[in-house]
């Protein structure tokens, strides 16, 4: 940790954790199924590429990083939705949803960095 101590790390996460998960209920609210998990996840993805590129000291890394965009990206939400899918519906299906997700996930944390990285 820093100098600031783990204490304000942890505050620092809890206060970007509580943002990104209502962000992410919002989202859930606004659109429904499995297009609200594409969305949250390759956005929170973004984000977190730019976050990693950009030269924030380390209660903000871990506020937007660690925090928000943990809490707003779905991991459990998404396995959950691929098994679902594969065990109600075509296995094709749940196979595709779940290699975009992954594909769109990994592709924007590339050009949230590679943003930054142009703009820095």
């Amino acid at each position: 940790m820093t100098a600031t101590g783990p204490l304000v790390g942890a505050l620092a996460v809890g206060l970007g954790g509580a943002a990104g998960a209502t962000c992410r209920h919002l989202i859930g609210l606004a659109i429904s199924g499995r297009r609200s998990l594409v969305a949250v996840n390759t956005l929170g993805s973004l984000a977190l590429g730019a976050v990693l590129a950009a030269p924030f000291d380390s209660v903000v890394a871990l506020t937007l990083g660690v925090g928000f965009c943990g809490a707003f990206t779905t991991f459990s939400s998404f396995a959950v939705e691929a098994v679902t899918t594969a065990e109600s519906d075509d296995r094709n299906v749940a196979i595709g949803f779940a290699f975009g997700v992954l594909l769109a996930a990994i592709g924007a944390v590339l050009v949230g960095s590679a943003v930054v990285v142009a703009i820095t």
